[in-house]
């Protein structure tokens, strides 16, 4: 249910467009005619990537991303977009391979870096180096709450709880109801049997303006484990098809059972 982070784009610019840019620099005054066209293209993909990460389009968000880094290859902002858009995309070699050849050129270790390869690494099931990076991120930007958030599902992974609370405890008080730090407190909670606690956490989660399917969903599945069907499928069905509702609650039925068994 928690998005992994480690949770939780390629539209090339046509060549009418790159013809229209030379066109244009042919009969302008100023600069060089490469330079006037990167500066035309580059605001262009720079809005193509973003667009295509908003949609979840994470092929192609990389695509966008990796030829504006080619552009400006030491532009870290980009090495960590392209990385972010392979993990989201499911390609964690990929997303760890670039952070890698960034770092091995001797570049300053920063924070949002070493916060990205955290995530990488977790997202390939790579715990201890995961909380090696984010605690190292952590000590450089000790006010990210989102660094504090993903060391907490970090330790969460290794069943260090306490620790894991702790972060999610920092990242609290540097963004108060969270609905993403919520979540993972809420799913942190229910993994050592504080159903109790889980339901109230995630149920202020759900509250927030900003909660998604996400927290609901996990609000749900934590109903079904506390045993209360009737309001798992009230939580569940604001966010799925009749077909993926039918499927998830025989799944909680199933952990209802379970629960009750043990």
């Amino acid at each position: 249910m928690r998005q992994r982070v480690f949770n939780r784009f390629f539209m090339i610019v046509p060549a009418m467009l790159a013809t229209a840019f030379l066109s244009g620099c042919a009969t302008s005054g100023g600069g060089t005619g490469e330079s006037r066209i990167d500066a035309a293209i580059t605001p262009t993909l720079e809005r193509a990537a973003a667009e295509a990460e908003a949609a979840r389009d994470y092929h192609g968000a990389t695509g966008h991303y990796r030829t504006l880094l080619l552009k400006s290859p030491e532009d870290e902002r980009l090495v960590v977009a392209v990385a972010r858009n392979q993990r989201y995309a499911g390609d964690m070699a990929g997303a760890l391979a670039t952070l890698d050849r960034h770092l091995a050129s001797g570049k300053k270790r920063n924070a949002d870096l070493l916060s990205e390869l955290g995530k990488a690494h977790l997202a390939a099931d790579h715990a201890n180096l995961a909380v090696r990076f984010l605690r190292e991120a952590e000590v450089l930007a000790p006010g990210n709450w989102d660094i504090a958030n993903a060391l907490g599902v970090a330790y969460d992974y290794q069943e260090r709880y306490a620790e894991a609370r702790a972060s999610y405890d920092r990242a609290l008080a540097l963004s108060p109801d969270n609905p993403a730090i919520l979540n993972n407190l809420g799913l942190s909670l229910a993994q050592t049997g504080k159903l109790d606690e889980a339901h109230a956490t995630l149920s202020r989660a759900v509250d927030q303006p900003a909660a998604g399917a996400q927290e609901r969903q996990n609000l749900a599945l934590v109903l079904a484990l506390a045993g209360d069907l009737p309001a798992a499928e009230r939580m569940a069905r604001k966010d799925v098809s009749p077909d993926v509702l039918r499927h998830n609650m025989t799944y909680y039925r199933a952990l209802s059972t379970r629960q009750r068994v043990n």
